[in-house]
């Protein structure tokens, strides 16, 4: 193999790395946006949850069960 070859075999794989790289940048930058999301979704559903579960919470004992 001859140096213009291997030249060229190495810009082409620089360019096939560079577009990887991105395409994997854009992927991850997509993925955390999604966490991101999700994460506040889940945090105002357990405020939800909190609120309501204070909401319904017996004030008093809790009456036996029938069996007894």
């Amino acid at each position: 193999m001859n140096d213009d070859e291997r030249l060229t075999r190495l810009e082409t794989r620089l360019t096939e790395q560079e577009a990887t790289i991105e395409d994997l940048n854009r992927i991850v930058t997509e993925q955390w946006r999604l966490i991101d999301r999700l994460a506040r979704q889940v945090s105002a559903m357990r405020e939800q949850v909190e609120t309501l579960a204070e909401r319904s919470a017996p004030r008093g004992p809790e009456p036996p069960p029938p069996h007894y």
